[in-house]
């Protein structure tokens, strides 16, 4: 792939396969893989459907190879071996308004109103994002999961957007229906 080039497709055994490269499909493969209603093979068969326009033409025994290149594509051609398990500063569901805001602003349009925008195109407005609510939004985040002190007018954003700044555990329905028999019981 030459530099600066945006692929619409991905060479799998040798053979193209076109994708959708819209940064909406990028955006709803992650989501799905955040959601703990999903088991891993059902994550990795959203990430196929939705990402290869011909999912079903590729071979069985190159689906492997599907997914790594899918999940290149979506590490924006990244091939990094360390992949971080920490926990995640954000969540694009979560934080979409703030995190569209930002982008928007780096962009300079808004760019949920484009017809198209590659994927990569947005995370690259995405990494530039500078000051601003979700910049505060995830250094507070950040220094938290380090245990650093925070600033007082860190602690009075907290204060005053707690549902902002706190990411919220996502729950499996028996999770939330387990909790639902406990506060009953608790009454």
């Amino acid at each position: 792939m030459a530099i600066g080039s945006l692929p619409k497709s991905l060479n799998i055994n040798g053979k193209p396969y076109e994708i959708r490269s819209d940064f909406r499909v990028g955006l709803n493969i992650i989501q799905a893989f955040t959601d703990p209603e999903l088991s891993k093979n059902e994550k990795i068969e959203v990430l196929l459907v939705c990402l290869y326009k011909d999912y079903m033409s590729i071979p069985e025994e190159s689906l492997q190879e599907a997914v790594d290149k899918a999940i290149w594509f979506l590490d924006c051609g990244q091939t990094s071996e360390h992949k971080s398990a920490k926990k995640p500063l954000y969540d694009f569901e979560q934080d979409e308004q703030i995190i569209f805001s930002a982008v928007n602003k780096v962009a300079g349009k808004e760019v949920r109103a484009c017809d198209y925008l590659h994927f990569w195109t947005f995370m690259g407005y995405f990494n530039e994002i500078g000051k601003g609510t979700f910049a505060t939004v995830v250094s507070i985040r950040d220094k938290q999961r380090r245990h650093k002190k925070l600033e007082k007018e860190e602690r009075e954003f907290i204060r005053d957007n707690p549902d902002i700044v706190n990411l919220k555990r996502k729950y499996t329905q028996e999770e939330k229906d387990e909790l639902k028999m406990l506060n009953d019981l608790l009454g």
